[in-house]
């Protein structure tokens, strides 16, 4: 009784911990949201308030307004949902065929994916800018769309996780004459949709948050993501922090959606990779 009294009491102060933890977490995004709602005036005001003493939507009309930001706005969900689904497809057929089909070099395969984890996107940029100049891609969203389809993060979590998988439920359906596509599509994708949920998640996140990639590849002004529009409100002389604010958490509002649409899913997903494959 005393030991279960004390596992009690040890997980209670965990769970404290965990959520004070959460709070200091959240509390530069709650503040980033609550600001946006304050005037130009308040925001520097001495000693600085938490909350709004007189709420206003007037930074997100002049953000609206200015900027071309609904146009920025659409960009970059096209770009994310575009790459999000495209990045599903080929993480999640790589990493079923690296899991479920024998061939020669299988393993190498996988472990020169596996390895290519530690190489940084700057090592890779120029070879990758060359090729789509090549291809005509630059100063095109499909730029930036097309290049990470394939990522090792991706087709790392889908392997693991369809290793897992029944062979026998494969064999079976094989046997019963059901084709390779068929397979894959009515069977395999919806026992997959963990990991699809934790691929989404990533993808979408990764996408909608580049910065850098998105610099180097579009110059048109009209082209331009998010990212590229939250950085051009910080000028050499002077920030428009109302502006920059209202647009900031509009942004952190489609990636909360994805989160929370996909969270059920995530935890199994994510957990695969861990399973020895």
């Amino acid at each position: 009784m005393t030991n279960v009294n004390s596992r009690k009491v040890t997980n209670n102060i965990f769970l404290v911990i965990l959520i004070v933890l959460a709070v200091l977490s959240l509390f530069p995004v709650l503040w980033v949201a609550l600001s946006s709602f304050k005037p130009q005036s308040e925001l520097f005001r001495v000693p600085m308030t938490f909350l709004p003493e007189r709420w206003t939507l007037e930074n997100y009309a002049s953000a609206v307004s200015q900027g071309n930001f609904v146009r920025y706005f659409l960009n970059t969900v096209f770009v994310a949902c575009t790459s999000t689904v495209l990045s599903v497809l080929v993480n999640i057929m790589a990493g079923y065929a690296l899991a479920k089909y024998i061939f020669p070099g299988r393993n190498i395969i996988f472990g020169i994916m596996i390895a290519t984890l530690m190489v940084p996107l700057q090592v890779i940029m120029i070879p990758i800018f060359i090729q789509l100049r090549n291809l005509g891609l630059l100063n095109n969203l499909w730029g930036i769309i097309i290049p990470p389809a394939a990522t090792p993060t991706g087709i790392f979590l889908a392997r693991q996780y369809m290793v897992n998988l029944s062979n026998s439920m494969i064999e079976s359906a094989r046997i019963d004459g059901a084709k390779e596509l068929r397979i894959f599509v009515q069977l395999i994708l919806p026992l997959s949709q963990p990991i699809i949920a934790t691929i989404t998640i990533f993808s979408f996140m990764w996408r909608w948050n580049d910065y850098l990639w998105p610099l180097i590849v579009i110059t048109d002004n009209d082209l331009m993501t998010m990212q590229q529009a939250l950085a051009n409100f910080v000028g050499q002389l002077q920030i428009n922090w109302s502006n920059l604010l209202a647009m900031t958490t509009i942004s952190i509002i489609p990636v909360m959606v994805v989160f929370f649409a996909f969270q059920r899913f995530f935890m199994t997903g994510i957990t695969a990779g861990s399973v020895k494959g």
